[in-house]
């Protein structure tokens, strides 16, 4: 049978875009320093190194106290807003909801000169917590669009029957319509989670003297012979990420087979 040419093309572009994924797990276990073939034998001396570098783990609690915080932030800012935009009508809907999804289309290093310079006027320092402020800017659109479909797929007559058996509102928000979005709810603080912890350019831009992990990771490729560690950090964060995507697209289907919609094969 012969491989159509979209079928080729398709299968050239994701080798093209994956090979250095695949190639980072061969380096991490080479027990030669130089990144190149042919490999010199097999190590896991470079993982091992990993635990006994603290600017790494100073730098890996950074990353993970931001994208904790950025994760809880941008889920509830998005459950709020998925809400509004799903549940109620009011004027301008279309364009504020607009202008909130604008950081998907923005460049980063747009959106993060902007937040420096905005910073700086205010007298502020750089810092986690200026990391944190770019970073929900950044994945709130994420988490609104996964909060979307789960919103949008659920029946409103759940919530006025609640209503009509004496809920409030509130109370009929939190006792019924919650627990169907809850798939949602965790898949958003996944992808959020993810997002974060994988950011360079905001980070670069606001982090002062408390670097991310892809911030400090940037400043050892300076050093060829720190290489070899770097390599193994990226294998653990790839097999991280990689897992969570799963985890997150798997809540993500089951919430939207419970609501009884159909997939339409993506967060977005």
């Amino acid at each position: 049978m012969r491989m159509r040419p979209l079928a080729l093309f398709a299968g050239l572009y994701l080798l093209f875009l994956y090979a250095p994924i695949i190639l980072l797990p061969l380096f991490a276990f080479n027990d030669g320093t130089v990144i190149a073939f042919p490999l010199q034998g097999f190590t896991t001396r470079w993982f091992i190194d990993l635990a006994n570098t603290p600017d790494l783990r100073e730098a890996t609690g950074n990353s993970l106290i931001i994208a904790c915080s950025v994760a809880v932030l941008a889920t509830c800012l998005g459950l709020f807003a998925a809400r509004a935009a799903t549940r109620y009508t009011f004027p301008l809907k279309g364009g504020i909801m607009g202008f909130i999804m604008l950081p998907l289309v923005l460049p980063e290093v747009i959106v993060a000169i902007s937040l420096l310079v905005t910073l700086s006027q205010l007298g502020l320092t750089t810092s986690i917590y200026t990391i944190i402020l770019g970073h929900t800017l950044l994945c709130m659109p994420f988490a609104i669009a996964i909060l979307q479909g789960s919103f949008s797929g659920l029946d409103q007559s759940l919530e006025e029957a609640a209503m009509d058996l004496g809920e409030t509102r509130t109370g009929a928000f939190f006792a019924v319509i919650l627990p169907l979005v809850v798939p949602g709810i965790i898949a958003s603080l996944l992808i959020c989670f993810i997002i974060s912890l994988d950011e360079f350019i905001i980070a670069f831009f606001l982090s002062g003297n408390e670097p991310t992990l892809p911030v400090y990771l940037w400043g050892q490729l300076r050093f060829p012979a720190r290489l070899p560690i770097v390599m193994a950090l990226g294998t653990i964060l790839v097999a991280l990420s990689i897992l969570l995507l799963v985890v997150a697209n798997a809540l993500r289907r089951y919430g939207l087979r419970r609501s009884g919609q159909d997939d339409s094969g993506g967060f977005l």
